[in-house]
């Protein structure tokens, strides 16, 4: 079981996404950014491995603009053997990383020009986690899409653009349930139709439940996985307190983590946690976790 957080450290004071506007792009801007973006990537890393946090999901703006036609830059060439650092970096310290594009990656949508620019984004992140020689358990999470008033076309779509992927992006590509529109239960007849992996999102279920509880809802995903996809990967987060439908927890809460953990033993799984304060959750959740036979410190690896 490793412990994990998204995108961004509070505590190293850089940003792994520096971007800048369009309109000013020109290959020496992108490259300066990606430059420093790697730079602090680096950083987050090595202060993760410090405090035994070994999943960190890479956010989608490392490269900025990396999908869109104006990027003419080089960067997989230029920055190849900075990746290739990253990668060995990751593999050596039993690390696992993975990526989310954004919400605008809809691979179901009707329209063909969201589509054809949803692949575009999911060519740059596997050709990113290709760059770091990083094995298929690093992985690429999408959500369905959307419903378009026939949800059943409209996982029929899913499944018929799936099929069509470059199998870059299939080896990497894992799908999750989200809060509003797919619950566990569709992704998983989704998976019987394609094979894909279905990544189990707990915050989401408890807004959008199928029927089953956490327990055999880890059970029923973690299923979907094969052997050379790695570890099961969830989402976890709870509510905040107060707020809107939906919104994810400022902070973990402890007990209730406890109760997740002591609820799923002996599944194993990569835990990445969706709550806003960052690193700071995840330290309080790695203390947690050392009390769990699941966990193992770097140096067990």
């Amino acid at each position: 079981m490793k412990i994990g957080y998204p995108c961004i450290n509070r505590s190293i004071g850089c940003s792994s996404g520096r971007t800048f506007r369009l309109s000013s792009y020109s290959d020496e801007r992108l490259e300066e950014t990606v430059r420093e973006n790697l730079r602090c990537l680096c950083e987050i890393l090595r202060f993760n491995l410090k405090e035994c946090i070994l999943f960190f999901r890479i956010g989608s703006g490392l490269v900025p603009f990396a999908s869109h036609p104006v990027c003419t830059a080089a960067w997989e060439e230029t920055f190849a053997e900075t990746f290739r650092g990253i990668g060995r970096f990751v593999r050596e310290h039993g690390m696992r990383v993975s990526m989310h594009p954004d919400q605008f990656v809809v691979i179901n949508a009707k329209d063909p020009g969201i589509v054809e620019k949803s692949v575009a984004e999911l060519r740059y992140h596997a050709a990113l986690l290709d760059a770091m020689r990083l094995d298929r358990t690093a992985k690429i999470q999408i959500h369905v899409g959307g419903v378009y008033g026939d949800k059943k076309a409209s996982m029929e779509r899913f499944a018929s653009v799936y099929s069509r992927l470059d199998k870059s992006i299939l080896r990497r590509l894992v799908v999750e349930n989200d809060d509003s529109r797919y619950t566990l239960a569709d992704c998983l007849r989704i998976h019987e139709e394609t094979g894909i992996p279905v990544l189990f999102d707990v915050f989401h279920h408890t807004v959008n439940p199928s029927g089953t509880g956490v327990a055999e809802a880890v059970e029923l995903s973690g299923a979907t996985w094969q052997p050379h996809d790695g570890i099961p990967m969830i989402d976890y987060s709870t509510a905040m307190p107060g707020g809107r439908k939906g919104r994810h927890a400022e902070t973990l809460d402890i007990a209730d983590f406890e109760r997740f953990l002591a609820g799923t033993v002996p599944t194993d799984m990569d835990i990445m946690l969706e709550i806003k304060d960052k690193e700071k959750s995840a330290l309080a959740a790695v203390g947690i976790a050392r009390r769990d036979g699941r966990f193992l410190l770097p140096r067990e690896r």
